[in-house]
């Protein structure tokens, strides 16, 4: 018998950055216990370059990877059982929400396209904003494992 898959949508403001970091990241740490998406309140016209860069350096191609509205998923009837805001917190009236019965959270990081510094000073920032998105998943797993949501040993 196969479980039913823990659905995850993950949001923020132009799904090119912490959304997209999120999902990809909780695809693997999640051991195919998820199902996870992100979508954005307005488009970027590609993923952050900076985030590209970051994630290819652990395993994760993102160019070419596609973006959503959250919109465009609300209109399609979608639902999902977390709905995680990824904005930070200086920007969070900004944040778009998901209507719809899955639990809210709200997971403040900085957005990568609002750095400043050189390439590589925005560069390492970022990868600090990705090992921050990892440990809350890695920590968010084993809380929904303490709380019996998610079987043991998927983390």
């Amino acid at each position: 018998m196969t479980e039913k898959k823990i659905r995850v949508l993950f949001i923020c403001g132009h799904n090119s950055a912490r959304s997209q970091m999120a999902e990809v990241l909780l695809g693997k740490l999640g051991k195919g216990a998820f199902e996870a998406e992100s979508a954005g309140l307005e488009l970027a016209d590609r993923i952050n370059p900076l985030v590209a860069e970051v994630m290819k350096e652990i395993g994760f191609d993102l160019e070419g990877k596609g973006m959503q509205r959250v919109m465009d998923l609300y209109e399609q009837g979608r639902e999902y059982d977390f709905v995680i805001a990824v904005c930070d917190a200086a920007r969070a009236g900004r944040c778009p929400v998901f209507p719809g019965p899955g639990k809210r959270l709200h997971w403040p990081f900085d957005d990568p396209a609002n750095l400043d510094g050189s390439w590589e000073e925005r560069l390492a920032r970022t990868r600090e904003i990705r090992e921050e998105i990892r440990q809350k998943l890695e920590s968010w797993i084993l809380e929904l494992e303490k709380e019996g949501i998610l079987g043991k040993g998927t983390h």
